[in-house]
């Protein structure tokens, strides 16, 4: 048993970015971005006060929508750790918050039986020792003040590592660590990523760990040769690959598309750009019949409540789910060419065809003839689908279609699915 089958059963996370950049509320690179000294953005971490953060809010959110996990930010590009790290005073404990907010992620996520993820960011714009002047994304970056400063990276490693350890050792059985980013020359060895893999897997032997500790963790990267750090997982973002992800020999690797719900990860008041529940459904199956995962994500405000955007999209992603999550759970590739209408997903000798677009008369179940099916049915209700052959269908003996009632309309207008069990 592969310790990513739980992962591959699960099919669709609740990812979650929150921080103190959900004060400013311009998007989690708002440091980078705006150039903001650690003197000025020190206002945020003094106003930070999620006075109503509620995880088990979030998780209730989670589980009605469908989702089997969640990967929570423990430490953003910022610096700022909602954790009680021993290592720094930047962090949730010193706010006015004054209280380690990954342990009660952890209790009320873990209550709903919805598994456990940590984000860490591997750079850290807060951190002295990181550096600053010419790094392409570091605030200061282009301030003259930082030209010539000397920085102890080795120093800043053995913090990244012992941060990761107290994320390891203090919150019970983790299921996910989920590293974020590398690039150029800060990738691989810079960050001793074997040493971290083995210490990781030394407190977490089933633990699985995305691909991000290399720099080039694209879909492509799957081509390329494998090391102790690659990772359990790839995770191409706010993109799903055309093809899936696949190896160097052909065959699926496991990953998954983190998505956002509008444009940005972190908390953006002005960003409206939001994904309708529709399209999200649409894409999650897009996913699933490319044998992967969707990790959508929320940004909480500043005070800790998921916008309402968010949690209108995600009740009806939800209702859809509860009548047609047999089709997401423990699917994948079908091994059939993709129909004009839809898609496919399947689950051993079950195929799930979803239905997209109205269609004219019967809808036909590509790829198959009716002597190898069964029994077919709508997924929603589980009635009886009938197979149909008449003079409308006789002109074409190589397909098999089937009608699913009198109207041209679907019955349901993002994603109707039939479900064929094979002989």
């Amino acid at each position: 048993m592969a310790k990513t089958d739980w992962f591959t059963e699960a099919r669709f996370g609740m990812f979650i970015h929150w921080g103190l950049y959900a004060i400013p509320a311009r998007g989690e690179w708002v440091r980078s971005h705006e150039r903001i000294s650690n003197e000025d953005y020190q206002q945020f971490f003094d106003a930070f006060d999620p006075v109503d953060y509620d995880p088990k809010v979030w998780a209730k959110v989670a589980k009605e929508a469908g989702m089997k996990y969640a990967v929570l930010t423990t430490k953003h590009h910022d610096g700022f750790c909602l954790f009680d790290s021993k290592l720094t005073d930047y962090k949730a404990t010193n706010t006015k918050a004054g209280r380690d907010l990954i342990r009660e992620y952890v209790d009320a996520f873990r209550s709903e039986g919805i598994k456990i993820g940590f984000y860490y960011s591997l750079i850290d714009w807060h951190h002295p020792d990181y550096p600053h002047y010419g790094d392409p994304h570091h605030p200061m970056r282009e301030n003259e003040a930082f030209r010539g400063a000397k920085h102890n990276f080795d120093n800043y490693v053995k913090y990244l590592h012992g941060q990761v350890e107290e994320l390891c050792t203090n919150y019970g059985k983790i299921d996910i660590f989920w590293f974020d980013f590398s690039y150029g020359e800060m990738s691989d060895d810079k960050w001793m990523a074997t040493d971290l893999v083995r210490m990781i897997r030394k407190h977490h032997p089933d633990v699985i760990i995305d691909s991000r500790l290399e720099a080039n963790h694209s879909a492509g990267h799957g081509m390329r040769e494998r090391k102790e750090y690659t990772g359990d997982f790839f995770t191409p973002e706010q993109i799903i690959p055309p093809d899936g992800v696949k190896g160097a020999d052909g065959n699926p690797l496991v990953w998954e598309s983190c998505i956002t719900m509008n444009n940005n990860w972190g908390y953006s008041s002005n960003d409206k750009n939001f994904k309708p529940a529709g399209m999200v459904i649409k894409k999650l199956v897009e996913c699933v019949s490319k044998g992967g995962n969707m990790l959508l994500n929320i940004g909480p405000d500043a005070k800790g409540s998921i916008p309402h955007e968010s949690l209108d999209i995600l009740r009806e992603v939800g209702a859809w789910m509860k009548l047609n999550s047999e089709s997401i759970y423990g699917c994948g590739y079908a091994g059939l060419d993709k129909p004009e209408y839809g898609r496919i997903t399947r689950k051993g000798k079950i195929l799930y065809y979803h239905v997209l677009e109205n269609q004219v008369g019967y809808i036909p179940l590509m790829g198959l003839k009716t002597e190898h099916i069964k029994r077919a049915w709508l997924e929603a209700t589980g009635a009886q689908i009938n197979i149909i052959n008449d003079w409308v269908t006789a002109g074409y003996p190589g397909f098999t279609f089937v009608s699913i009632g009198a109207s041209p309309i679907l019955p349901d207008k993002d994603d109707t699915v039939i479900g064929v069990e094979l002989k």
